[in-house]
């Protein structure tokens, strides 16, 4: 017994010392890692690196792109009021196309024929305006700035190729006192229709085949451009829905691009027309009316305009009230090609040939386009 006891003591000596020199030996161990900066429990943390995060995006690089080339616009007339005559201001937004100082925007921004109109620049430079020219069958008007030159540009784009779901970004005077406001969003429908007044001159008076995005488009805003992520106007912001949230619309620039063209070398928009009242058919439309196709125009009545305008070109190449009108050319007039903006792509003497269905049979006319008077 007295054997096993010191061996039970040695064996308790013998750990202890064990236990001395492992403490011993990890303390240098872990001294030694720490001043090498290799320590196993904080691995790779010793190391100090400098990181520069740039908040510069696609979005920054467009918005410094867009600009200097958009613009505010304000209007002042004399209104004569129950105290006596007072000074009236309004405000919306334009994008220079050209060095000279020519100016889109909508026409309802610049529709006061007894205004007197400025535009700023990005930089807050003033200068005073005319009214060049009005689409007389669309949003669409043109100013033309005084005394400018070297002006800065903005690229326009083809607003046929856009999908939905694509990224676009909204500039503008928001409120007629945020210049230059930046919002962005998508584009969450193409095709869409907005009715904005009565028939005239034998056409529907209304916006189709707009834009439809969720960039918020604020009063103010109206006349401003609506770009890509490249940096390209492809639509002209010009509505919201007022019932809804989000809901904003634009003039395709597609359609604003003929009238360009049609300002640059007569000073005036000069639009073509067929002579038409129309409805664009729908499949609800198709269905409740019994018709023969889903897509296409309808020539109808139109509150107190007649179906075919009187000695028009589509009266005068057999076109009848109740016809449906499926083809300009080889162009199929469905959702994302209406029937006047199909037409607008042509030019006033242009001989078009109009596929269309009457009681249920195809037949092809010809139309020869006249100038839509002013």
């Amino acid at each position: 017994m007295k054997a096993d006891n010191q061996d039970v003591k040695f064996i308790v000596a013998l750990c202890i010392v064990i236990s001395l020199v492992g403490g011993i030996l990890g303390g240098i161990v872990f001294s030694s890692s720490n001043n090498t900066g290799n320590n196993f429990f904080n691995a790779g943390t010793s190391k100090t690196e400098n990181v520069q995060v740039s908040v510069t995006s696609g979005i920054t690089e467009v918005v410094n792109k867009v600009s200097p080339a958009v613009v505010s616009i304000t209007s002042e007339h004399l209104t004569r009021g129950f105290w006596g005559p007072y000074t009236s201001k309004s405000s919306g937004t334009g994008f220079v196309v050209t060095a000279e100082g020519l100016v889109i925007t909508n026409k309802h921004v610049v529709e006061d024929a007894n205004a007197s109109y400025s535009v700023f620049t990005n930089d807050g430079t003033e200068y005073p305006a005319k009214v060049k020219a009005q689409d007389p069958l669309s949003d669409i008007a043109f100013l033309q700035m005084e005394k400018a030159n070297d002006l800065k540009t903005i690229d326009l784009g083809d607003s046929d190729e856009l999908q939905v779901g694509e990224p676009v970004i909204a500039i503008g005077n928001a409120l007629g006192q945020y210049q230059n406001s930046v919002t962005t969003g998508i584009v969450s429908g193409v095709g869409r229709a907005l009715p904005v007044g009565d028939s005239e001159s034998g056409q529907v008076n209304s916006l189709d085949n707009v834009i439809q995005t969720d960039a918020a488009i604020n009063p103010g805003n109206s006349g401003g451009p609506l770009v890509n992520i490249r940096g390209q106007v492809i639509g002209i912001n010009t509505a919201i829905d007022q019932s809804g949230q989000n809901i904003g619309f634009a003039i395709p620039i597609n359609s604003v691009k003929t009238a360009l063209k049609s300002v640059q070398s007569t000073g005036k928009v000069i639009r073509p027309i067929i002579g038409i009242s129309y409805i664009s058919i729908t499949k609800d439309l198709a269905k409740k009316n019994n018709l023969s196709v889903n897509e296409g125009a309808l020539v109808y009545v139109s509150g107190n305009s007649p179906a075919l305008k009187p000695g028009s070109p589509a009266e005068k190449a057999g076109i009848k009230e109740n016809d449906i009108i499926t083809k300009i050319n080889d162009t199929k007039i469905d959702a994302k090609h209406s029937l006047s903006s199909t037409v607008r792509e042509h030019s006033v003497g242009e001989t078009i040939k109009i596929t269309l269905i009457r009681d249920s049979k195809e037949m092809k006319v010809d139309v020869k386009l006249e100038e839509l008077k002013q």
